[in-house]
């Protein structure tokens, strides 16, 4: 239960610096940067781990907030360009 919580903090902090980080406005509150950024963090450990072959023993580590961060980032841009064009 631990691991869960303090996963969804990871998430929430990654989540809400993407946010700050990517140009533009984008909606949601504190739930869809919590959302945004656990999609983030499950999207960048997966690609960190591919690509980069990193692997996460600790829940709180710098690589972990790092590609949450980097994760959320890419969440943002491919939302952006998937809603682009409605308005």
């Amino acid at each position: 239960m631990l691991t869960i919580l303090a996963y969804i903090v990871i998430g929430l902090i990654g989540g809400a610096i993407a946010k700050a980080i990517f140009p533009g406005k984008q909606g949601g509150g504190w739930l869809a940067t919590m959302i945004l950024g656990i999609v983030g963090a499950l999207l960048g450990g997966f690609l960190g781990g591919l690509i980069f072959d990193v692997s996460y023993e600790d829940i709180f580590s710098l690589e972990g907030l790092l590609f949450s961060v980097l994760g959320a980032l890419l969440v943002l841009f491919i939302y952006g360009l998937v809603t682009k064009n409605r308005a």
